[in-house]
């Protein structure tokens, strides 16, 4: 058997013209009206197309289909270029190139922004190319100034509101650890979200002190319960998804045995004969669906 394995896509680009290449957004006028749009038509008129576009033959081999970057063709075009380099898919029609497109999360935004200052781009050019303002450049630029490098670690893929971290900074490195772990376990990543967790910290984690509030002792021990029941519910979360993985292939195994015994005629009567009980449990669990639970 070989061991080799098939790329999905051929390994150079190609230059097609754009004549050829068939676009599956009908509705690109009202896109052409985004503020995304905007920002990759700047970006293209400043500094180029960064990444090709992905595409597939067409049934007849005739054309291409876009798969990835339909707003950069359409600002190619807009621009009036007629070629472009793009990366050819070898997959089926059935392929979805949008599944596995990582969208870039804001620490990685963060990183390329600095190092492109460091190999010598002014901000200005860099900020016409991203369509916005210096001011929200330099905010880019300093988002994770002052939030601890554990904390950066884990968000550092996920893609959530540069407003997040200008809520962290208020607080110190410990907390920031703490307030990280709850939005994983979680999964917010909003300001909001944040906003909601700095408003239940103490004062001694938080960088600059609140104005001073008068709290009830029942408000103050509220404050504090909260806190903890949110932390052991974080806690056991964890837990079980640490050993989500391990508990799922234990029970396939389990019923995929049960199956193959009550699959045995004889077994399977005598069970039904001497142990009927069992055999109800045991028929339970071989019609449980654990593939809808390995996806939720």
């Amino acid at each position: 058997m070989s061991n080799s394995i098939k790329s999905g896509f051929e390994d150079k680009l190609r230059l097609i013209s754009m004549s050829d290449i068939i676009s599956t957004k009908t509705n690109l006028s009202k896109i052409k009206r985004s503020r995304k749009y905007k920002q990759i038509l700047a970006s293209i008129e400043e500094v180029g197309i960064i990444e090709p576009p992905a595409v597939i033959w067409s049934e007849d081999k005739n054309k291409f289909i876009i798969l990835d970057g339909h707003l950069r063709i359409a600002a190619l075009k807009e621009t009036g270029q007629e070629y472009v380099m793009c990366l050819i898919s070898t997959d089926d029609e059935s392929y979805t190139y949008n599944r596995y497109v990582n969208r870039l999360s804001a620490i990685q935004s963060n990183k390329m922004i600095l190092k492109v200052i460091a190999d010598g781009v002014s901000e200005e050019k860099i900020a016409k190319a991203l369509d916005i303002s210096i001011i929200s450049l330099q905010q880019k630029k300093t988002m994770i100034d002052g939030v601890c490098h554990q904390a950066i670690e884990l968000l550092k893929d996920k893609v959530m509101s540069e407003r997040t971290f200008f809520v962290l900074k208020k607080m110190k490195p410990t907390r920031q650890v703490d307030v990280a772990m709850i939005m994983n376990d979680q999964r917010r990543y909003g300001h909001r979200f944040a906003e909601e967790l700095l408003e239940a910290t103490s004062d001694d984690m938080l960088i600059t002190q609140r104005k001073s509030r008068k709290f009830s002792p029942a408000e103050i021990e509220k404050r504090i319960r909260l806190e903890q029941e949110s932390l052991a519910v974080n806690s056991d979360l964890r837990s079980i998804q640490d050993g989500y993985g391990i508990d799922m292939l234990t029970f396939t195994s389990i019923q995929k045995y049960l199956k193959m015994l009550l699959n045995n005629e004889k077994i399977a009567e005598y069970m039904q004969q001497y142990y009927p009980e069992f055999f109800e449990k045991f028929s339970q669990i071989c019609a449980i669906d654990f593939t809808g639970m390995e996806s939720a």
